[in-house]
């Protein structure tokens, strides 16, 4: 009858329709993959094989390191007393508050220290990267940079790799230190623990391979910030309004990269590697 003809057309249609963006979603995703792999691969070439512009790397490491110190100071601060306090409650009720020590001191160099030093970093400089490479995009700078033949991979990007692959594990031991002092000041003052008693806790129950872990993580991170963040802003087109959306798409494209990582490191050094 007609009309399950026509009711047939319809449903061949949506379900072209739906097929379609499925294909286009993953071309997208294929297309993103490849572009930043791509990127990675020719920062690292470019790093190790042309002449290391020095200056502009320090003036990155300022940029990325010393000025991000009071921010991950602050947040390591208060992550270490908050996680005191919630461990705290909950080991009060079985009078076992002297473990707080362990429990912090685990977490944070593990887990909290690389994971939210990352977070801070990608919202303070992986924004700022992304906005200034974006800016020099659609303002055809970086047009200008290729048409003196100077590499804008090796001019801009290289630099904020290499800041960011030295000063993020360094901004992670600041953050472990501040974590577990903070940890530290709510179980001696608080709690009444005594400072050598903690002090001995903690230190006896982290290893070396959970501080390299911690640090090995914090690299990883490192050249995901870089890599995503110059690459967002290598692809930005459409003026002021692009620049906002591609800064906003690194910073949440950094962010989930960043979990996921942390997930697949967790599981490969202390499940598959224990």
């Amino acid at each position: 009858m007609p009309w399950k003809s026509a009711s047939r057309a319809h449903l061949t249609h949506s379900v072209q329709q739906a097929l379609e963006h499925v294909g286009d979603r993953m071309l997208g995703f294929f297309s993103y993959l490849g572009g930043t792999s791509l990127l990675f691969g020719r920062t690292v070439v470019s790093a190790v094989t042309t002449p290391f512009r020095r200056r502009l790397a320090i003036e990155q490491m300022d940029k990325v390191g010393v000025q991000s110190v009071p921010i991950v100071f602050l947040t390591a601060l208060f992550t270490g007393i908050v996680l005191g306090m919630q461990t705290a409650y909950q080991l009060q009720q079985i009078g076992a508050e002297t473990y707080i020590a362990k429990i912090v001191g685990l977490s944070i160099v593990r887990e909290l220290g690389p994971v939210l030093t990352a977070l801070v970093v990608t919202g303070r400089v992986g924004a700022s990267i992304t906005a200034e490479l974006g800016t020099m995009r659609v303002t055809e700078q970086i047009d200008a940079l290729e048409s003196l033949a100077t590499s804008p991979i090796q001019y801009l990007v290289v630099p904020r790799f290499v800041a960011l692959l030295v000063m993020l594990p360094l901004l992670t031991v600041v953050a472990d230190v501040v974590g577990i002092f903070g940890g530290y000041l709510l179980g001696v003052y608080k709690l009444g623990i005594s400072p050598t008693l903690y002090l001995q806790m903690t230190w006896d129950v982290i290893q070396l391979k959970d501080v390299f872990t911690g640090l090995f993580k914090s690299a990883l991170f490192a050249m995901i910030v870089a890599t995503v963040a110059s690459f967002e802003g290598f692809s930005t087109t459409g003026g002021a309004e692009g620049v906002g959306r591609s800064t906003t798409l690194a910073v949440v494209v950094s962010f989930i990269l960043i979990v996921a990582a942390d997930c697949l490191a967790t599981a490969v050094f202390y499940f598959v590697f224990p």
